[in-house]
């Protein structure tokens, strides 16, 4: 069995400029797995840059308030929603609410630095 908690993990600022945390990688966690997840956030006010993977990529949302941007489409993001992105789509969130929007990431084949492209404003 392996466990982890979210405080024993890392906080990184990610280059789409999501604050996260890495729960779960095949590369660096004793896992025969071929996916990784990652918690994430975005403080009240605050977006990720659009960026593109060449992966899919699933959002959970926890809690707070946004929208989800996926290519020419925006929907409404709320606790216990969930978004499925396409390899290949331009996508981004934004946190529309009272304070923080927290998420979880789940890339398929696992996220890699090379699979991710960040589009810049």
């Amino acid at each position: 069995m392996l466990t982890k908690s979210l405080s024993t993990c890392k906080q990184i600022l990610a280059g789409d400029r999501t604050i996260l945390r890495e729960l779960l990688h095949p590369a660096r966690d004793a896992a025969n797995i071929g996916y990784s997840v990652a918690h994430a956030k975005l403080e009240q006010g605050t977006a990720s840059l659009p960026h593109r993977l060449k992966t899919s990529e699933v959002y959970y949302f926890i809690s707070g308030q946004g929208r989800m941007h996926v290519d020419d489409a925006i929907t409404t993001i709320a606790p216990e929603k969930i978004v499925y992105v396409r390899p290949g789509a331009v996508q981004h969130v934004e946190n529309t609410g009272a304070g923080e929007l927290v998420f979880l990431c789940i890339v398929d084949p696992a996220w890699r630095a090379e699979d991710e492209e960040i589009l810049r404003d």
